[in-house]
């Protein structure tokens, strides 16, 4: 019998551990959300705001402010918000003391398309991204486009411009011709670039880069309107 005792005491424990378990589990999801905090990953305010996205919960799953916990599904609330166009991944979490936590990852544009019945973004994914009221973004304006979906062309360049910092600062422009080859439109010096096609982007920008350091130095670069990048290993311009 003496030998059973620390087995039975061991069982006793346990069973009082999953008790306390189970108690403060019950307790826990009975608790009601006490507060929304909303994050973004990428700049507060931008193309949708706190009270938006607020809004678009409220609209979706009611007020999930003073909900219990155990009626919340997480997965829902990131579907909802993830289905916003301005939205390119939501995350939602609980905290143990009842903070229902929103992280929100915006859509990143990298060209603004002007056509004569809409005008949009692309995202750097290559979507389409409506305009906000809320947020304009400094990207390049393009024009030349008649489809409702950039080409692939095109994104493969507005992309190339975003990720390289000269290009990002000094392209405000991009006209796509019939033939899907392209003219650029520059910040300073008011010039358009003829790229023509995106076969040896890379050597044809390093080009540029290397016209514009020399003309930059020799202080000849507001001579120019037209840079010519479609002739091998050299740059053809037309004075102003």
């Amino acid at each position: 019998m003496k030998k059973l005792i620390p087995f039975i005491k061991g069982l006793l424990l346990l069973a009082f551990i999953v008790f306390l378990y189970g108690f403060s589990f019950t307790r826990n999801k009975a608790k009601n959300i006490s507060s929304v905090e909303v994050s973004f990953t990428n700049g507060d305010n931008l193309f949708i705001t706190h009270e938006t996205v607020n809004k678009l919960l409220i609209q979706n799953h009611g007020e999930v402010k003073s909900q219990p916990k155990e009626t919340i599904f997480l997965n829902k609330l990131e579907n909802t918000l993830s289905s916003n166009e301005m939205v390119e991944n939501a995350e939602v979490f609980l905290s143990v003391d009842g903070q229902l936590g929103v992280k929100v990852t915006q859509k990143t544009p990298i060209a603004r398309v002007h056509q004569t019945d809409q005008t949009y973004y692309i995202d750097y994914n290559g979507g389409n991204m409506p305009l906000s009221s809320n947020y304009s973004a400094r990207v390049p304006i393009v024009v030349g486009v008649t489809n409702s979906k950039a080409s692939e062309e095109l994104y493969a360049l507005a992309k190339f411009i975003y990720e390289d910092d000269f290009l990002k600062k000094q392209v405000v422009g991009i006209e796509q011709t019939p033939k899907k080859e392209f003219v650029l439109k520059t910040r300073i010096g008011d010039q358009e670039i003829e790229l023509g096609s995106l076969v040896n982007l890379e050597k044809k920008i390093n080009k540029l880069k290397a016209f514009y350091q020399k003309t930059i130095n020799d202080k000849t670069f507001e001579q120019y309107k037209k840079i010519n990048l479609m002739y091998n290993n050299q740059v053809v311009c037309t004075k102003k």
